[in-house]
């Protein structure tokens, strides 16, 4: 390898007299020789490559140079000055890779392109896997929607109270931000109350009756698999017994906060769901999903439906069979929403998501081969 750097500057010194399928044929020689051999190089030889690359970036086709900035941007060791001249391109198609992925990029690095290049390298930054709240900040002083949109579905983008409360101002006037702002698992519940608040019934009820999109692993187990694995494990139970005795307790006026709250603590849940479709006036097939972990929120509808006490709801959400036990975050959320939602409210909520479960239930399975 040190001999063939040394060949290869020597070739790249000539390069101004060569033209531009010498500056290609060395990039393409030194790129290849640095990923091929990337595990075995030493300080000195990948800073030789280093110089190498970075010299060439600006002299070669930029397809080349996307090339480059993919197969660099998973890489620990790569070369840093390349990385930095590449992040830093105004072309943003040569940027994003490593923008997206790098971790040879510092946060200064980050902060300064935030502030100085274009809202495609700011889009590309705010889906990096991990960004702090220094970079969530700078990212919505200086993005635009698009930008705000991709770092409130980046799971792991933290906020700062500043950030969220941007965030929350922002979702008032756009639909789709609220909707995705509303699933995440780490919003505090104080901003879930003005969230709620602020946007429109449509957009409140749908991010409530919809799955998170990030969920704790499930707990295993014959109850998970029975209350919790998707929808032919669900549709196995039989709850004819216990809606008969629902119907029954009901029309005896018996069915009233104790009687769910002793289903909860039993572990009855097929008496638990009978009496919160009976309740809250929906179908069976409409709450039962709701009791799987990513329906949480879906549930304190239906049970603040059901006019049940905050007391019976907790006990509900903390004994769902196959659940992990809730986290202090997931329940301030969750007495946000029951605190929040006027009963009238949460009526028309859960037959709004309760229209959308059953029609989801009601589509045609894919057929055999497609995809």
């Amino acid at each position: 390898m040190p001999a063939a750097s040394s060949n290869l500057r020597a070739e790249l010194n000539g390069a101004e007299r060569e033209g531009p399928e010498h500056d290609a044929r060395i990039f393409g020689e030194v790129t290849d020789l640095f990923l091929s051999n990337v595990d075995r190089l030493g300080d000195s030889q990948i800073a030789a490559v280093d110089g190498v690359l970075a010299h060439l970036i600006e002299r070669v086709e930029a397809k080349a140079v996307v090339q480059l900035s993919e197969a660099l941007s998973t890489i620990d060791r790569a070369p840093r000055q390349t990385i930095r001249k590449l992040a830093f391109h105004e072309n943003h198609l040569l940027a994003a890779p490593v923008l997206r992925c790098s971790n040879c990029l510092v946060e200064a690095d980050l902060l300064e392109i935030v502030k100085s290049r274009s809202q495609h390298h700011l889009l590309a930054i705010s889906d990096r896997k991990s960004l702090n709240e220094a970079l969530t900040d700078a990212l919505m002083r200086f993005g635009d929607v698009n930008v705000s949109n991709a770092l409130a579905r980046n799971a792991g983008a933290r906020f700062s109270e500043c950030g969220y409360a941007t965030l929350v101002g922002r979702a008032e006037r756009d639909e789709v931000l609220a909707e995705k702002l509303g699933l995440r698992l780490d919003i505090p519940g104080s901003l879930l109350r003005e969230l709620l608040d602020r946007v429109a019934d449509v957009v409140r009820a749908r991010f409530l009756t919809a799955s998170r999109p990030v969920v704790r692993e499930k707990a295993k187990g014959p109850v998970a698999a029975a209350a919790g694995q998707g929808g032919a494990a669900r549709k196995a139970i039989d709850y004819t017994k216990a809606q008969g005795e629902v119907v029954a307790l009901n029309r005896t006026g018996k069915l009233n906060d104790s009687i769910v709250n002793r289903f909860a603590v039993r572990g009855e849940y097929p008496h638990v769901v009978a009496a919160l479709a009976l309740k809250a006036d929906v179908k069976i097939e409409a709450i039962e999903p709701l009791l799987e972990p990513d329906r949480v929120y879906g549930l304190i509808v239906a049970c603040k439906a059901a006019r049940l006490s905050w007391s019976t709801t907790t006990m509900i959400v903390r004994n769902r069979p196959g659940c992990p036990p809730s986290t202090d975050r997931e329940l301030e959320q969750c007495v946000a929403i029951y605190e929040s939602l006027l009963l009238s409210v949460a009526q028309w909520t859960i037959r709004f998501g309760s229209d959308r479960i059953l029609a989801k239930n009601n589509e045609p399975a894919p057929a055999a081969g497609r995809r």
